[in-house]
This record gives C-alpha cells, sequence and structure tokens, in this order.
C-alpha cells in the first residue's frame, strides 16, 4: 500500500474575515473532491484569516501514481489562483 499526502499552506492577503475565508477554502474543497478521488481538509490555521493550511491524501499501491495524482492535484490547485500558495510539502510512504 502507497499512501500519499500533500500539505500545502496558503496566504490570503486581500481577505478581511474568517468568512471570506471559508469561502475561498469550501471553493476550493469542492472543486478538488470532485475533479479528484482524494481527501482533503483544512488541518490547520482555523482561527487565523489571512492563512489557510489544506492537506490532501491518496491512496493507491503504485508510487508513481500516487505521484502523479498528487502533482495533479497541485497543479489544479494552482491554476484556480484561489490564493498565494506560500509552502508545499509533499510525501509518500509505502506500507
Amino acid at each position: 500500500m502507497v499512501i500519499g499526502t500533500l500539505k500545502i499552506d496558503f496566504h490570503l492577503s486581500d481577505n478581511r474575515s474568517l468568512k471570506g475565508k471559508r469561502k475561498i477554502i469550501r471553493s476550493i474543497l469542492d472543486k478538488v473532491r470532485s475533479r479528484f478521488n482524494a481527501s482533503i481538509a483544512e488541518v490547520g490555521s482555523n482561527d487565523k484569516w489571512q492563512k489557510i493550511e489544506l492537506g490532501i491524501s491518496v491512496v493507491g499501491n503504485d508510487r508513481r501514481h500516487i505521484d502523479s495524482s498528487l502533482n495533479h492535484i497541485l497543479a489544479y490547485i494552482e491554476s484556480l489562483y484561489l490564493a498565494e500558495i506560500i509552502n508545499i510539502e509533499m510525501e509518500i510512504l509505502n506500507l
């Protein structure tokens, strides 16, 4: 079994409230869930209105497929231009 994880940190420079942050998060979560077979959730900075931390995971049996899936998800999120990406952490584990 191969598990791939991706943690993405975003900065919202023009955001002024948690309500605005939640709107952007909901948009990203819905779009990724509908397009990819991956788990995605907000994993940190819940009370900071200018920072978003998202965690994404994919499970499979082929390391190349997991790596490709995570890279496609990352490229898709970047193409949405909803927030500035400031940090990316990717890890693939073989169990």
